[in-house]
């Protein structure tokens, strides 16, 4: 089907996991397509997918990337060789840290190009460097972010399906659906009405310090990722090798500390402008392309846009072909957006500030609606 197209980059491997699993195949007289799935729609995405192939639209420029992870290398270098030459009062400690972070965010979107296997032809050369940019320049698990990950991809913002949707109903309502059925049943696990306001102060700068931290040690401890927590102990022992023989240990906790909040608050309003503002519900078991189109929407072009959201600004095009390689997003653009107006698919491109400003308002809207349920005898 669409979706293990979408994710399997070498075709010919998978195969031969899949055979001993086969059952049979589908009688002549039964229909091939589920009735909850859009059969036109369909047809003309696997065609839309073929052009795509064809176009040599899914073939990474290695330069590309590379000059991506030279300009990551150089930006974590010069953060240090900053405190080295300039000491470590204020004004260098304030440039080494917005450099640090910069060059922490932009691995992270290295290293979602290398997870979604799109920088390399070979599948095993993007795991390798992979490990190196999510466990050693970051010092997270690959694993645990290609497990989670490929969930989210699989059925974005279906509840209990989709991880990253996973702070419903703990920590914000989401969704009109569900906002209204959290008041219904007369649950407040937080003051949802006024969740558009501590948003700022809570997911932003708090999910990478806090639950994404012990998160990632926590997953690859439990399902015994020794490899990747070896790469992960490379970060550290670095980090604090490195910076620790320039920093006192009080500077030292507050320049990790600092950077992490920092790097967690430029990913969160990112990840999250796609997502957050639009469909939230229970798996509709749609077809492929418009189980992407109702959770995503894209975020207008520009070189800024595109380096700041690691071209995530393309969302819509990143969910329908996963492996991708970044710099063809564009490429494909009009493809996607005449295949949605031919079958009255909404295809949503906003300002980047308007998608930031998005996010406040769906969370506002839903606290309201779930406000309203709740006081509703």
């Amino acid at each position: 089907q669409d979706a293990f197209v979408a994710f399997h980059v070498d075709k010919g491997l998978v195969s031969k996991y899949l055979k001993p699993l086969q059952i049979g195949e589908l009688a002549p007289d039964q229909p091939s397509i589920e009735p909850t799935k859009n059969e036109m729609l369909v047809k003309d995405f696997r065609e839309l997918r073929a052009t795509v192939e064809r176009m040599g639209l899914l073939e990474p420029n290695q330069l590309f990337f590379f000059l991506l992870l030279a300009h990551i290398l150089l930006l974590d270098t010069a953060a240090w060789l900053i405190l080295f030459y300039f000491g470590t009062s204020l004004l260098p400690f304030v440039f080494s840290l917005l450099l640090l972070t910069i060059s922490q965010v932009q691995a992270s979107w290295l290293q979602h190009d290398l997870g979604h296997l799109s920088v390399f032809r070979k599948t095993k050369w993007n795991h390798l460097l992979h490990k190196f940019v999510m466990c050693h320049l970051i010092g997270a698990s690959a694993k645990w972010w290609t497990l989670l990950h490929s969930q989210h991809h699989a059925k974005p913002n279906c509840f209990h399906k989709d991880p990253d949707i996973d702070m419903h109903p703990f920590l914000f309502t989401l969704g009109k659906k569900f906002s209204v059925e959290l008041g219904i049943k007369k649950k407040k696990y937080m003051p949802y009405n006024h969740q558009h306001k501590y948003f700022f102060v809570t997911l932003p700068p708090l999910l990478f310090p806090t639950y994404f931290h012990c998160h990632t040690f926590y997953i690859a401890y439990t399902k015994k990722y020794w490899v990747d927590l070896a790469w992960m102990l490379t970060f550290y022992i670095r980090f604090f090798y490195t910076y620790g023989l320039l920093l006192e240990t009080k500077t030292l906790n507050s320049l990790i500390s600092l950077h992490r909040m920092l790097e967690s608050s430029w990913f969160v309003w990112v990840s999250q402008m796609n997502h957050i503002p639009m469909d939230i519900d229970y798996d509709k078991n749609l077809d492929w392309m418009s189980t992407q189109l109702q959770a995503t929407c894209n975020v207008e072009q520009s070189l800024f846009n595109d380096w700041f959201t690691g071209h995530l600004n393309f969302q819509i095009e990143h969910h329908l072909f996963p492996s991708m390689p970044r710099h063809n997003y564009w490429k494909v653009a009009p493809l996607v957006k005449s295949l949605c107006a031919k079958h009255g698919l909404e295809y949503q491109c906003k300002p980047l500030l308007t998608a930031f400003a998005d996010i406040v308002h769906s969370l506002k809207s839903s606290g309201e609606l779930w406000h309203d349920a709740y006081l509703h005898k």
